[in-house]
């Protein structure tokens, strides 16, 4: 039994056994449960379009061929109500009655049909004596026998369990339906956002020979085929910059990452990124193109640039967006002035003092950036882009033109999680060099998110990249940003752990 799946139904494994008996008796009597086509001459949909309207207690004349899946079912003595709904959610009633099927037909519907088979119907639209736009059957089929019960409204499924059973979650629940189709609605509006503004889309290599483009710990895997390790990329971001030295000026990439991280709320290890990269371009030109991209995702979706959350909360997407200092959020978050030159030592004093559990590993950087996190960021709701991050975490990024200590870096937040993140890269190959050995270094000491020198990497890079913006942005919290959900209900499919017996 699982530990974290309970049954959909307590009766389960009696409903089970009935089913499948009720799969051997139709097959006992030569019906066949999972036939290979049924007839279908239009969708639900397609008859709620062209029958809009219609008058109660009318008979179209007009016979149809349907299909759905039986949600609702209430049989009475010489008429049978049956609910079919399509994948899309759509639904339309059926009417069997004694006169018009016969006794054999009407009495094997009652005996053979359960909530959750997918039927084809064959019959006459007319409206009900109620008005309800309905089919009138003259037959029926089989199109697919269900062993399992669907879910009742009395006994809903659990979060772990949709999550787990997303299949079931978007039979029964039209808020999973909904989010299924938004992400397609998104990715197109990502993708015309780009083709306006002139980016070539490219696909990157997820299987590197090293881990590069983000301080993240990699999966490890081994090729057979070449005889060494490899690791599924963390990033795109070192190819789409070789691509940008080879002439493709304007490129982005939309595709899957995988971090061997921690999964919460915001983060999964498996997640879809977008990273995109402008050459003449720097930190606040590829500001202004995020901002374009979620500010069109919204329009795509919801018609205004004010969405509507799950839970009814309304949050504004639209206007300029807020920009805030690093390191003026830290200081005005702990009382005191804090700089990208104040020692570790300091603020390992100021964390302590907010009881903070510090990482020995922790460089003067990532505990400036810990400090942060702990202080300032659940206060970002409203979109702000927090401006000029250290440069020793951000290795990858030009050092501000004025700032000593800080990398032309900014980070969007949006309901208090990191949405994007957009630099002024580093083309200086010399430096980036002397970057990387600084990364290695820290590798070598157990920093497990520490990038390698990727020598290939520096070589593209001496062939002369021009001054570039770049950013980065995870699909996953755009629509979570859109919707208020969190990212197990943005990806139809994330990872969970199999079910323990």
């Amino acid at each position: 039994m699982s530990t974290t799946n309970e049954p959909i139904e307590e009766d389960l494994p009696e409903q089970l056994r009935i089913r499948r008996e009720k799969r051997a008796s139709l097959i006992e009597r030569n019906i066949e449960p999972y036939p290979v086509s049924v007839p279908r001459t239009k969708s639900l949909i397609e008859i709620r379009e062209k029958y809009v309207g219609l008058e109660t207690d009318v008979a179209t004349g007009d016979i149809e061929s349907l299909t759905g899946r039986i949600i609702f079912k209430r049989d009475t003595g010489k008429l049978c109500f049956a609910t079919l709904r399509e994948g899309d959610g759509t639904e339309l009633q059926a009417m069997l009655s004694l006169d018009k099927v016969g006794q054999e037909v009407l009495d094997s519907w009652k005996s053979d049909i359960d909530l959750g088979d997918i039927v084809s119907v064959t019959g006459e639209i007319i409206t009900s004596k109620r008005g309800e736009l309905s089919i009138l059957a003259n037959s029926w089929t089989l199109a697919s026998k269900s062993l399992r019960p669907l879910p009742n409204d009395h006994k809903p499924m659990s979060e772990e369990t949709r999550v787990r059973m997303r299949y079931v979650d978007l039979i029964v629940r039209p808020e999973a339906r909904s989010n299924a189709r938004l992400r397609p609605a998104v990715m197109k509006s990502l993708r015309d956002t780009f083709d306006q503004a002139n980016f070539v889309e490219v696909e990157t290599p997820m299987l590197q020979v090293m881990h590069g483009g983000a301080a993240a710990r990699p999966f490890k895997s081994f090729s057979n085929a070449y005889d060494m390790d490899l690791y599924l990329r963390i990033a795109p971001e070192l190819f789409l910059k070789r691509c940008v030295v080879g002439g493709i000026e304007r490129v982005f990439e939309i595709n899957r990452n995988f971090r061997n991280e921690g999964a919460d709320s915001s983060h999964s290890p498996e997640f879809a990124m977008i990273e995109s990269y402008m050459a003449y371009g720097d930190w606040m030109s590829i500001a202004d193109l995020t901002r374009a991209l979620v500010q069109n995702a919204a329009m795509a979706v919801a018609g205004s640039h004010v969405v509507t959350h799950h839970d009814g909360r309304q949050a504004d997407l639209g206007g300029q967006w807020k920009q805030i200092s690093l390191y003026d959020a830290i200081s005005h978050g702990v009382g005191e002035t804090v700089t990208a030159l104040t020692p570790i030592a300091e603020l390992k004093k100021i964390a302590e003092k907010l009881g903070m559990k510090i990482d020995p590993k922790w460089i003067t950087g990532k505990l400036a950036e810990e400090i942060f996190e702990h202080v300032a960021r659940h206060e970002l709701v409203e979109p702000t882009f927090v401006m000029g991050f250290p440069v020793d975490t951000s290795p990858l990024v030009r050092a501000h033109r004025e700032l000593p200590g800080v990398a032309e870096k900014w980070d969007l937040y949006i309901d208090g999680f990191e949405l994007a993140t957009g630099y002024s890269e580093l083309i200086d190959p010399v430096v980036q060099r002397d970057r990387l050995v600084e990364q290695a270094t820290l590798g070598a000491k157990g920093d497990l998110e520490a990038m390698q020198v990727d020598e290939d990497f520096l070589r593209a890079m001496e062939f002369a990249m021009p001054p570039t913006g770049g950013m980065g942005m995870g699909v996953d919290r755009l629509l979570m940003a859109l919707t208020g959900l969190g990212i197990r209900e943005t990806i139809l499919f994330p990872l969970v752990k199999p079910e323990v017996d």
